[in-house]
């Protein structure tokens, strides 16, 4: 492979192989050029905290860097700056994808103050919330909290216990949190920087509930001490993201004047009664919480961006490092010589490919929602289940990417300078918040068992009951370009499945599709006869916990490779269509490795054909060690941003 100066590369000065500079081109997809132009223009110089900073040290130095990097157009990108500014999703979710490139606290103490704050206020508030308050929050003049999640109240918003009461005879809003497990926690900015928070609470207007809104509470004067009624605390040291105020809020009947509401889909008028255009609680209460989807989209793009930073790391130095001479190779042998190592990166750097073509997709799909076109209430409502198992699936392979990475690059990637450790502590928390995972991927589950119940509905009033489930299954699958050419291709896998090769696209496609029709189908039939024996409805969901887990999976899982083959039939460069085809290949093998075991005990493959994946995987990671180097360079973190010392022995 040659060198290039690439001139659509991220960097003017970054030289690339032209395969990877193709490789990136193809990954950035359809946002490439304004990929292309956040490298460029990012100020990465000083980009990482240093890691012997303590918290004190560690806070301020992340506050700075992000006011620089405000100062610079990367930050509130995506937020309005007033009422009737534009509010662009694209750029608002692609400027958090570059942080992430960096330091993780920049980036969440980025995404607290403007995609959370300053995202409630633009999605939740009106035009007088937006021209008083979102200048502050762009020029971090104001900045702010976004509390939520309570003691006693993660996932669980519904149930939130900080009440907001209405008090007519001052026209005020009363904040309280009424037990201890009302105590808002893990918020950030609220243990030092924080001048005011965005609290979810019940709102209650003479003396009836209408559910969770939001209210925004001043919270320090201007030395930075308590308000009166306000009681913040610090959580102190943590595992990771210590550039990040993490504390605690608790509110004593805290009262601020009525407009303090942010009233756009439910207030209180003039009269001092409750209003809203959207009648039905539940309907309402998921309205709200939609609006703020995109800080799922942004943290699993996060998280995938950390995992491609450690890949960077330990690939390269897989590439430079030799471990013990062989006939041949008297100066020892490349690390990623060894197949063992390339079984350790290669299917993790396919992976990467894949949900990187996944994220290409969720983006347009908040884009098309959040963006300028017409959607609908199924849009927003397929965008926040797709969003919900993509942050689920993207920080779970980020906290499996990253330690594998460390341990690739051996005692080397256990010091601080190499920078794997510190990036470790801070992805884990990725994991569980803006939900946790595991929850998450209830929410998909559930998604695809009303889209399966509505199939069926359809079905029963047109009198076609007798329908194959094939043709229900079809019905619960996405109804994009991506899908369609993924079914067509498991169909003409399915005519002939003992003709197909291990690298057959076909067969790929049939053994995803085949996994989650009848994963799903079978929970569905489970849940009816659950309902049918009546009982305890807790205990019986309860018990599926696994299967809906598994059901969850498995779409993501067809999804994801859906994304990965549409990407495939866009990349117009031959060499990296090539290269894409195998990394795809490896990406499908290595997903239906990981359950052969369900494969066989329902009987979609046989033994022989078992045994032989891993032969094949074995050899896809040989044909692909040649090109590690471009892998790595499409995944688009570039060389100068990269501290680790261990690349530069």
């Amino acid at each position: 492979m040659t060198l290039t100066d690439e001139t659509s590369a991220p960097l003017a000065h970054e030289r690339l192989t032209t395969l990877g500079a193709a490789l990136r081109v193809a990954l950035d997809g359809p946002y490439a050029a304004e990929r292309a132009v956040a490298r460029a223009t990012f100020p990465a110089g000083g980009a990482l905290r240093p890691v012997e900073l303590g918290i004190e040290e560690s806070r301020a130095w992340t506050l700075a860097r992000l006011q620089e990097l405000q100062d610079a157009g990367f930050g509130s990108a995506g937020v309005p700056s007033r009422a009737g500014a534009h509010a662009d999703p694209l750029e608002a979710a692609l400027t958090f994808e570059t942080l992430a490139m960096c330091d993780l606290s920049v980036t969440i103490k980025s995404g607290v103050q403007f995609g959370l704050f300053g995202g409630a206020i633009a999605n939740l508030g009106t035009a007088w919330h937006h021209d008083t308050f979102l200048p502050g929050v762009t020029s971090m003049e104001l900045l702010g909290c976004f509390a939520m999640t309570e003691l006693g109240h993660g996932s669980d918003v519904a149930s939130l216990e900080t009440t907001l009461t209405y008090v007519p005879e001052t026209d005020e809003i009363e904040v309280h949190s009424p037990t201890p497990a009302a105590t808002k926690a893990y918020i950030g900015n609220a243990a030092r920087d924080g001048g005011m928070a965005a609290v979810f609470g019940q709102l209650v207007v003479d003396g009836r509930r209408h559910g969770v809104h939001t209210v925004l509470v001043p919270l320090r004067d201007e030395d930075g001490a308590d308000l009166p009624g306000v009681t913040t605390g610090d959580h102190g040291h943590k595992g990771g993201l210590l550039g990040i105020d993490n504390g605690t809020l608790r509110f004593d009947h805290v009262r601020v004047p009525r407009r303090m509401l942010l009233d756009r889909y439910g207030g209180i008028g003039d009269d001092g009664a409750y209003r809203s255009e959207i009648e039905d609680p539940n309907r309402r209460f998921f309205t709200m919480l939609g609006t703020l989807v995109r800080g799922r989209v942004c943290v699993g793009g996060g998280g995938a961006m950390a995992a491609r930073r450690a890949l960077s790391i330990a690939t390269r130095h897989a590439l430079r490092r030799r471990q013990f001479p062989a006939p041949g190779r008297p100066d020892g042998v490349l690390l990623l010589d060894y197949v063992v190592h390339q079984r350790r990166l290669l299917p993790l750097l396919a992976r990467s490919y894949a949900l990187g073509a996944a994220q290409n997709r969720l983006i347009g799909a908040l884009v098309h929602v959040q963006g300028d076109d017409e959607s609908t209430e199924r849009d927003q409502r397929e965008l926040e289940t797709f969003a919900a198992g993509m942050k689920a699936m993207q920080t779970w392979f980020a906290n499996r990417a990253v330690q594998e990475a460390r341990e690739a690059c051996g005692g080397a990637g256990y010091l601080s300078e190499n920078e794997l450790t510190a990036l470790r502590g801070d992805v884990d928390i990725f994991a569980t918040f803006e939900g946790d995972n595991t929850v998450l991927m209830q929410l998909v589950a559930k998604g695809l068992l009303t889209d399966y119940r509505h199939a069926w509905s359809a079905l029963d009033r047109t009198g076609v009951v007798q329908a194959t489930t094939r043709a229900v299954g079809e019905l619960v699958m996405e109804r994009t370009s991506a899908g369609l050419v993924l079914d067509r291709l498991a169909a003409t896998a399915r005519r002939r499945p003992e003709e197909t090769t291990l690298v057959d696209r076909g067969w790929h496609a049939l053994m995803f599709e085949e996994r989650e029709r009848h994963a799903l189908e079978s929970l569905a039939r489970r849940m009816r006869a659950a309902a049918k024996a009546g009982g305890d409805s807790f205990e019986a969901f309860n018990r599926l916990g696994p299967h809906v887990q598994f059901v969850a999976r498995a779409h993501m899982e067809r999804v994801t490779l859906a994304a990965f083959v549409a990407l495939l039939d866009t990349t117009e460069d031959a060499e990296a269509r090539d290269v894409l085809e195998r990394t795809c290949s490896l990406f499908a093998l290595s997903s239906i490795a990981d359950d052969r075991a369900w494969f066989l005990e329902h009987s979609r493959m046989t033994t022989a054909r078992s045994k032989a994946i891993g032969d094949q995987i074995d050899a896809l990671c040989r044909e692909l060690r040649p090109h590690a180097l471009a892998l790595v360079e499409g995944l688009g973190i570039p060389r100068d941003w990269i501290e680790a010392r261990i690349l530069d022995e």
